[in-house]
């Protein structure tokens, strides 16, 4: 008879948790959005957050959301989907799963086929109605990318770091 716990948690809590403390990682004001790439057999092969290239200083380029292109983060932030994506240094990504706190917009949905991965994970979809998500979603629907939302479990989970 075995003694293990039953109360651990699920591979899709652990996988969006995982995804939700990179989140964490984004020095963005206003939205901090993370990701985590698992293979088919739950290993996680990368994970990403939303936030500027390497070498582009947090301190100098701009986190504000509105006037000028130029100076507005839009053109300059890489979201966590593609983080994920190109943080990843073991081959190929075909038949993977992504956990993502944020719907994939349309760019990181071109990534997200392009790449082989199969499955996303997302926990919110506020944008859904935004021709960026609606476009993301055509094409993974055209591609037969699966996509679902997160089931939250209401768990609490608690690290003190």
């Amino acid at each position: 008879m075995s003694d293990k716990r039953n109360d651990y948690i699920s591979w899709d809590e652990y996988f969006m948790g995982v995804a939700m403390l990179s989140g964490m990682r984004s020095k963005d004001p206003n939205t901090q959005v993370g990701a985590c790439i698992v293979s088919g057999d739950n290993k996680i092969l990368s994970m990403g957050y939303n936030g500027f290239p390497s070498g582009c200083s947090d301190d100098e380029f701009p986190w504000t959301r509105e006037g000028d292109p130029l100076d507005n983060k839009y053109l300059y932030s890489t979201h966590s989907e593609l983080n994920a994506i190109l943080n990843y240094r073991g081959g190929s990504l075909d038949g993977a799963k992504l956990y993502v706190t944020l719907f994939p917009c349309n760019e990181c949905a071109k990534a997200i086929i392009q790449s082989g991965i199969k499955t996303v994970v997302y926990d919110s979809d506020k944008y859904e109605h935004t021709p960026s998500v609606i476009a993301s979603k055509r094409m993974m629907d055209a591609a037969g990318v699966r996509y679902y939302k997160y089931s939250r479990t209401k768990r609490q989970i608690v690290l003190d770091v």
